[in-house]
């Protein structure tokens, strides 16, 4: 399957991707389970901590049944790390010459993000029509998707940044959004407690967002 077609089917899993800060690599199946049990099928652990790339490996190994993915990507070594580290794709806040190269021969689909037309140009001439829109409050929400709808009808978005449980479904009812990302799923308070059945609670919420 070309990337790009990977991309959108592992897009399509859950109508919620929710994006989490590891802290413990040691917690992260866990976790990936209260989200699997609770309908999510897909996840996004971000590289902002020195435990992110274990927890990734953790739930690559002990959680099959969720695709585990790397956020907060930067450069290219960021991209071969996650993909070594068992990660079945890479997102990251932005888009760099550099990343989108790096992308083009990665053993893992990459989704870049945009914020502007302009970005989303650059991202549709290397060849992905997949992105995340970031940061999706600040840069716009739901008035940009749509104007970005007109001039770009097969760009398809991961909006995230800004988003909540409340707001999640206006973003899914757009044709051009295939999942919404969020930090709501995985409050600190809840992973710091161990509150596994909250955290499954807020999953099995968004799961059922798009209904």
């Amino acid at each position: 399957m070309p990337p790009s077609a990977e991309i959108e089917r592992i897009l399509r899993l859950s109508p919620v991707m929710p994006v989490v800060i590891i802290e413990e690599a040691e917690l992260a199946p866990q976790l990936a389970r209260a989200f699997v049990r609770g309908g999510i099928r897909v996840v996004e652990v971000t590289l902002r901590t020195p435990a992110a790339l274990a927890a990734i490996e953790a739930i690559a190994r002990h959680v099959p049944e969720i695709a585990v993915g790397a956020g907060t990507v930067l450069t290219a070594e960021d991209l071969r790390a996650a993909g070594s580290a068992g990660a079945t794709f890479a997102i990251s806040p932005g888009a760099t010459p550099a990343l989108l190269c790096a992308a083009a021969s990665a053993p893992i689909p990459y989704l870049p993000a945009v914020a502007t037309a302009s970005e989303l140009m650059l991202g549709l001439a290397a060849g992905h029509h997949c992105f995340k829109f970031f940061p999706a409050g600040p840069a716009g929400g739901i008035a940009m998707l749509k104007a970005f709808a007109g001039p770009f009808p097969h760009a398809r978005f991961c909006p995230t940044g800004g988003i909540t449980q409340d707001s999640v479904k206006s973003y899914l009812d757009l044709p051009n959004v295939l999942c919404a990302g969020g930090s709501w799923l995985s409050p600190a308070d809840a992973l710091a407690a161990r509150d596994w059945k909250r955290i499954e609670a807020l999953a099995s919420r968004a799961a059922a967002s798009r209904t």
